[in-house]
């Protein structure tokens, strides 16, 4: 992702704010993720 910064606020950690933003996403994607095995193992499991 390319990101132009040049007319930002100087107090802002641009870095900081797209390695936080990538974080959230890794997260997102593991929780989802595990909510569709947990699913899938409570249909074959418990049906």
């Amino acid at each position: 992702m390319s990101l132009d910064t040049t007319h930002g606020h100087p107090a802002m950690d641009y870095a900081e704010h797209t390695r936080t933003y990538h974080g959230f996403l890794l997260v997102t994607k593991l929780l989802i993720a595990f909510c569709v095995v947990l699913l899938l193992g409570m249909a074959y499991f418990l049906v």
